[in-house]
């Protein structure tokens, strides 16, 4: 089962739960409020995949404002 981080909508307290993927979210410890589930980062892409992702990201059209645009790049 894989372990997952929430983060209360009230009080802010933070922890890991081990559960199922289509389990609902727990209560805070502390003031039992509903908890969200944080993503923390993306995975890493090694090998196969990764040449496959840079393949993709080429593949995309040019952004609309063209190459050397600070807010494109």
């Amino acid at each position: 089962m894989p372990t997952y981080n929430y983060c209360c909508k009230q009080c802010g307290k933070q922890c890991e739960v081990r559960q199922s993927i289509d389990a609902s979210p727990p209560e805070c410890p502390d003031c039992r409020m509903s908890m969200e589930r944080q993503i923390l980062f993306a995975p890493a892409v090694h090998g196969g995949m990764a040449r496959g992702r840079e393949q993709a990201m080429r593949s995309l059209p040019e952004p609309a404002h063209g190459k050397g645009c600070p807010c494109c790049s």
